[in-house]
Parts: C-alpha cells; structure tokens; sequence
C-alpha cells in the first residue's frame, strides 16, 4: 500500500510541474529577449542544420509556443481554425479545431497559443477566446469578446497575443463601455472591465508590468496607449499615440522605471518615465525613424534594435535619450528577437540573419533564405533549448543552434 501511495505522490508531482510550465508571445518576458547560451556563432552556408518541419499548417501567422513536452502552433483548414501539438520530433499529438477563422484578407490565423497553468489559451481573428487542456486538447471554455462585451471587429481581423496575470486573462474587445477586460482564466468568468478611452482595438498584444504597488497593464488602443491597474480595472493614464492607419500590433516594452511604445507608418516610438507607482507618465523622448510596423524591438545593453516600416533600415536607438546610433540596410524589414547577445533577424523576404552589434554596427554573422511555406513571412522566431522555430504560412521549421 505504501508504494503504491508514493506512486500516486510522484505522479502529482509530475502532473505539477508541467501544469506550471508557460510559454507565451516573444517569450518569458514578451520582449523578444529568449535566455539561451552556448549558441552558434556563426551559420553553415545553408543555414543551421534542420531538425525536422511540419507542412500541414494551412494558412496563417501563428509562432510557436514551446515547452518540454510540446511544441504547440495553430493553422487552417478550410475556413476553420485548429491548435496542433507537436513532439519534439515534429510528430502530432493532437489537434484540435476551434471555428471560423479569418479568411478574409492576409488569410489564416492571427495569433499564437498561451500556455499557462496547463491551459492553452488562443483567440481567432473573430475575437473567439478558447480555453484548452494543453495535453489533449479538450476545450475547457469558449468565450467571443466582441459579442459579449460589444466589440466591433477591425479591418485585418482581431490579432492579440494574450497575456495572464495571475487568475486574471485580459483582452481588449475595444468597446465603448467594455474597452479591456479581465476575465477568470479557468472559467472565462467577467472579473473587471474598463471603459479605457473606448477607442476600437489596434491589434495590439498587451505586457504586465510588475511594480512594488501594482501590476499595470498596458496596450494600444486606436489613438492611445493605456496604463490600466490589472486588480480594478482603473485606468490610470493615457498618451496619445495616432498613426495613419489606427494600428499598432507591437507589444510596449518596459525596463527599470521606463516604457518604450513604438508603432510604424511613419509615427515611430515614444519613450515614458513611469512613476513608482504607475499611477502616471511623463514624455521623455520620441524618434521617428524607427517605425516599427509589427516586427517588434529587443533592447539590448542599453539600446533599442529593429527595423523601420516607412523607413525601410533596421535602426539602433540609445534608450536614454532616443538618439539615432546607427542604421543599416543589412536586409529587409521584419521582425527581431535576441539571445546569447546576438540578434536573430526575420525579413519579410524570407531571409534570416544572425546578427553582432557588439562593435557599434549591425554585422550579419550569416544568413540564409527559408524554402518551405508560402505567402507572408511574419510569424516571430521563437528560440528554445538551443532550437530556432521558423512558421512560414504551412510550414514550421525546427533549426538547431547547438
């Protein structure tokens, strides 16, 4: 009877640890920054070596969101949107539909998989928000936030990554009385909702930034960004932040007391000093020719790195004072995240470059050109246990960095 009680305490154990492990857009911090070390330096003339891809994806955008046990991603089928868990051989474990998915322009799906808690959380380019055992698949709940909370959808389809804080999944239906929300992430439950400056949503995925005196969420709105207090619901500030096209996908990054906001068509970034407790903001800075349009930007040893929109260069910013370091055109506009020092970069050309700044200048290491897939090259790299995840349309590729 004893062994078999210390079985049943292992395996709780077990069952424990994975329900905590998380994975989430641009990784633990959602700045593009992935902890890894002992990597390449430099690229064989092809590309790193490349482990294995799944080509049954359909359309969309999703990246990959990964963990010990799988390597979760979601596609099309027709008009429907599915998650996929894969092994670590590139084996699917299951999948699992979830509805319409946006078909409309740009086809395919939106956004990337949450796993939080052994839950899996994604949202379709219709504001339909679904809840699923992240170890097979079963939906736990569904919930549209347009409908429920009068949302109205924009033109290229609702793409937020969501973001938990606690018990606590927020979403931005962009209404008028219900601008961002709060609900329970085990049940889909309203826990808050905040009026922000009932603008339309902007594409924007959230960050949580944790102080001494409160958790602060803060997003885009249509014209602003907004400082909303993730216990009540209060929104504590705003700035406003237009661009020509009301669209603004780049997740706020934020370090030691300073937020950076960054949007493309021209507009660029704004750099806020963040009081202690959130509760306000003051303009520090603005620059313009770093436009980001949705690539995203790293900070990395006090600079901001990424590439422009109308200003077709990849930029070097000082985050202290905003200055232009350096630019250079070493490949075409994309997005960007970081790890052991260097920068991995994702034109939308298709190419992928490994890239040192440690000179004061972009050197690209090396490079090379993705071959599998189709249409848009925008889902963002994802890095994870000496492993590079490329999604392009159909295809997830898995490179080693080893």
């Amino acid at each position: 009877m004893k062994k078999y009680f210390l079985l049943f305490v292992l395996l709780f154990i077990v069952n424990t640890i994975f329900a905590q492990e998380n994975a989430q857009w641009r990784g633990e911090n959602r700045d593009g920054i992935y902890n890894e070390t002992g990597l390449l330096n430099e690229w064989p003339v092809n590309g790193p070596k490349l482990l294995w891809h799944f080509d049954n994806l359909g359309e969309g955008h999703a990246s990959a969101a990964v963990t010990k046990d799988f390597v979760y991603t979601a596609g099309t089928e027709g008009e429907n949107g599915f998650v996929v868990a894969l092994d670590h051989s590139g084996k699917e474990r299951w999948k699992q539909f979830y509805g319409k998915e946006w078909m409309d322009s740009y086809n395919g799906v939106r956004t990337s998989p949450m796993i939080n808690d052994g839950i899996l959380y994604i949202m379709s380019g219709f504001g339909k928000v679904v809840a699923m055992n992240a170890v097979n698949g079963d939906i736990k709940w569904t919930k549209n936030i347009l409908e429920e909370f009068g949302g109205e959808n924009i033109r290229w389809g609702v793409t937020e990554n969501l973001v938990v804080d606690g018990e606590k999944l927020f979403c931005t239906p962009g209404g008028s009385y219900a601008n961002v929300v709060a609900m329970n992430k085990k049940t889909g439950e309203l826990i808050w909702k905040s009026k922000g400056k009932g603008e339309k949503s902007a594409y924007c995925s959230p960050t949580i930034i944790k102080l001494a005196k409160r958790n602060l969420l803060v997003t885009h709105t249509n014209s602003s960004i907004l400082g909303i207090d993730v216990a009540t619901g209060k929104l504590l500030w705003s700035i406003d932040h237009p661009n020509k096209y009301s669209i603004h996908p780049n997740t706020p990054l934020y370090h030691d007391g300073f937020l950076y906001c960054v949007s493309g068509y021209g507009k660029g970034g704004v750099m806020l000093d963040l009081s202690d407790d959130g509760s306000s903001v003051k303009e520090v800075w603005r620059n313009e020719s770093l436009d980001n349009q949705m690539g995203g930007v790293v900070l990395l040893d006090g600079k901001i790195y990424g590439a422009g929109h109308n200003n077709r260069q990849w930029f070097c910013l000082d985050w202290k004072t905003g200055e232009t370091l350096y630019s250079s055109n070493m490949l075409g506009r994309g997005n960007v995240v970081c790890a052991d020092g260097k920068l991995y970069c994702y034109a939308d050309t298709g190419e992928i470059a490994l890239v040192d700044v440690s000179s004061g200048s972009f050197n690209k290491l090396s490079s090379f050109r993705i071959t599998l897939g189709e249409k848009q090259h925008w889902a963002h790299l994802v890095i994870h246990n000496q492993c590079m995840y490329v999604r392009h349309g159909s295809s997830l590729m898995v490179y080693s960095l080893k």
